[in-house]
């Protein structure tokens, strides 16, 4: 993904060895992340800078994984518990909802491009004075609106409460972006949801977190 980024604003890869699994990067220097900037419409504005010039349509024969693969672990939670004789521990609307967002979202989507995927404020670092880097790409194929979902999760309630934090910055991102909130919230209210079933199938007992970023970007759909 690095790679396919070149020149756009990530980090810029000097060497790898595939068969081995290790790439030699550049430095970022001074390398502080954009969360050093506590102002969050400033910080907010830098990751629409970055944002911008970021993405590509994925290079032709590339193997990424989908959006739809991204978000497999819902189907997973579904065909999980339809063969199991227990209550679902997750609520079963905001499931549904997660689910035709889903499929509304993916069969409007107009170009699927190679996303960053983990596009958020500690993986954007400072390169010399004026430039911020892009590390840690995950790559992912789809709505380009779906990656300001990681950086909206970051840093919730920096400058307010968690619903205003998160008004403000889409606001900013649709006017810098041209972007739909109301796609953005779509994203949200799916990803709140895969995030609750990533934490049941790890094991865990704090799905509610998962819901509650579900909730928090429902209120935006109204």
């Amino acid at each position: 993904v690095l790679r396919a980024y070149e020149g756009r604003g990530a980090i810029h890869v000097l060497d790898a060895d595939e068969e081995w699994g290790v790439a030699l990067l550049e430095g970022a220097e001074p390398g502080l992340p954009l969360s050093t900037i506590e102002n969050d419409v400033l910080a907010t504005d830098n990751f629409c800078e970055v944002f911008r010039r970021l993405h590509l349509p994925p290079p032709t024969g590339s193997l990424y994984p989908s959006m739809k693969q991204h978000f497999a672990a819902i189907e997973r939670y579904r065909d999980r518990f339809n063969y199991m004789n227990v209550d679902v521990p997750l609520p079963p609307s905001w499931v549904e909802n997660a689910e035709e967002c889903l499929e509304y979202l993916i069969a409007t989507t107009s170009e699927n491009l190679l996303l960053h995927g983990d596009l958020h404020h500690d993986n954007i670092l400072r390169q010399d004075e004026e430039k911020w880097a892009v590390i840690d790409p995950k790559g992912i194929v789809g709505d380009i609106h779906f990656d300001t979902i990681q950086y909206l999760l970051n840093y919730e309630d920096r400058g307010g409460d968690c619903e205003l934090v998160l008004r403000d910055r889409i606001a900013i991102m649709a006017d810098r972006l041209g972007l739909d909130p109301r796609r953005i919230a779509m994203w949200g209210v799916a990803r709140g949801v895969l995030e609750a079933c990533w934490t049941i199938e790890d094991g865990g007992t704090d799905w509610h977190r998962g819901i509650q970023i579900t909730e928090r970007f429902a209120k935006f759909l109204d």
